[in-house]
């Protein structure tokens, strides 16, 4: 047989999946879009700081005549220049681009970007690293030989970038300890939800082959309960088909096994009154058929007056064995069978007496009808640890 092995997922599994995987999502979603806000409230707060660095700087910076007077003491540029991970570097240069203090290496920006109605703001990097610059060009001069200053002020983006870090850990981690306590929330919600289901399938495992009863359930879900409705609507539809099914066996037994019997009372008679071989021979396998279709009548009838649901007591298989050992001893001596007994002296189980004798017998006497003259058949009781084996052997 060839075919596709399908691997499904059960429904414990799929609800954990569809809840918590949107979760995840979400919660990586989140600290993704935490991440980029805090970069941009973080930019904002250093775009500030630099405009108001690159006003404080061009105020220092005072024209006399057709020169400068950049009055920036020393001290001020330690502050400036203090923090080597961030540092603010700063250039004047006039006219633009042309060095005059400061860093030499802070990139321009764009031509004509810069004016001197307010600061201009722009990225760019040194030696691979970000960095947010700001420029403002400052007009001085005579009126006819006017002139044009710039000063930039820069700061490196790391500062930036490790207190966005900071904020996201400083928030994630909270999130992520209460993810875990929904997560389980959750998974618990889940248990408990299909606890129902659970107890309807243990309910189900543990009722025997032929319990047709209906399954009582009072505490769960309307979902659930709808479907032990159907569950044991279907029972009932069962035990309709088979009653009847019973009924239809024991009437057609009950007719059947009249005139089985008269037949064979019938070929009784015509064998001791007659003397032809070869009719006697004919009589014999009509008397053998009549026999064997009343054993099946007998055993129609057993099985019609069984009950759906067998009994469970307790008893003694191995006392119950020699019981039956002994009833078929007679006919066992009639066929030149040697019919015993083997096994423990006592042994109890748990089952159904009636049943468990009629399939003994049954055993038997299909052994004795298809076992040869001067050969055994052994009834056995074995117990098996905590289990009994039943055996009917013969040779």
């Amino acid at each position: 047989m060839t075919g596709a092995t399908t691997t499904r997922l059960s429904l414990r599994r799929q609800l954990l999946l569809w809840l918590l995987l949107p979760q995840l999502v979400l919660w990586a979603g989140g600290g993704l879009l935490a991440y980029r806000i805090a970069l941009s409230y973080a930019e904002k707060a250093i775009d500030q700081s630099l405009t108001q660095s690159v006003r404080a700087l061009a105020r220092q910076v005072k024209p006399i005549g057709s020169g400068l007077l950049i009055d920036f003491p020393r001290a001020a540029q330690d502050v400036l220049e203090q923090d080597p991970k961030d540092r603010i570097s700063y250039m004047v240069s006039s006219p633009p681009g042309q060095f005059l203090l400061g860093n030499q290496t802070l990139p321009q920006p764009e031509e004509g970007m810069v004016g001197t109605e307010g600061p201009l703001l722009y990225a760019a990097e040194i030696d691979g690293k970000p960095l947010r610059i700001v420029a403002l060009d400052v007009n001085y001069g005579e009126v006819n030989a006017p002139q044009t200053l710039r000063v930039q002020v820069g700061k490196s983006l790391a500062v930036q970038q490790r207190i966005a870090r900071e904020l996201i850990a400083d928030m994630l981690a909270p999130l992520l300890a209460a993810g875990v306590l929904l997560s389980l929330a959750v998974y618990g919600g889940i248990q408990r939800g299909l606890a129902p289901l659970t107890r309807l399938t243990a309910q189900l495992e543990n009722r025997s082959v032929n319990a047709l009863s209906p399954i009582g359930m009072t505490q769960a879900p309307n979902e659930v309960h709808a479907l032990v409705q159907a569950i044991n609507g279907l029972l009932d539809e069962v035990a309709r088909n088979v009653n009847q099914e019973k009924r239809f066996i024991n009437d057609a037994a009950h007719q059947l096994r009249t005139p089985l019997a008269g037949l064979i009372s019938q070929v009784e008679l015509a064998q001791r009154e007659n003397s032809d071989p070869v009719l006697g021979a004919r009589l014999t396998k009509v008397r053998t058929g009549a026999e064997r279709s009343a054993h099946l009548v007998h055993q129609l009838l057993t099985l019609a007056r069984t009950e759906t649901t067998a009994r469970r007591e307790p008893l003694d298989l191995a006392a119950l064995a020699r019981d039956v050992a002994r009833e078929w001893t007679p006919r066992a001596v009639a066929a030149g069978v040697d019919l015993g007994f083997e096994g423990e002296e006592h042994r109890m189980v748990q089952g159904d007496a009636l049943q468990l004798r009629e399939a003994m017998a049954n055993l038997i006497d299909n052994a004795l009808r298809y076992t040869p003259r001067g050969s055994a058949v052994t009834l056995k009781v074995e117990a098996d640890g905590e289990r009994t084996r039943l055996l009917v052997e013969d040779s």
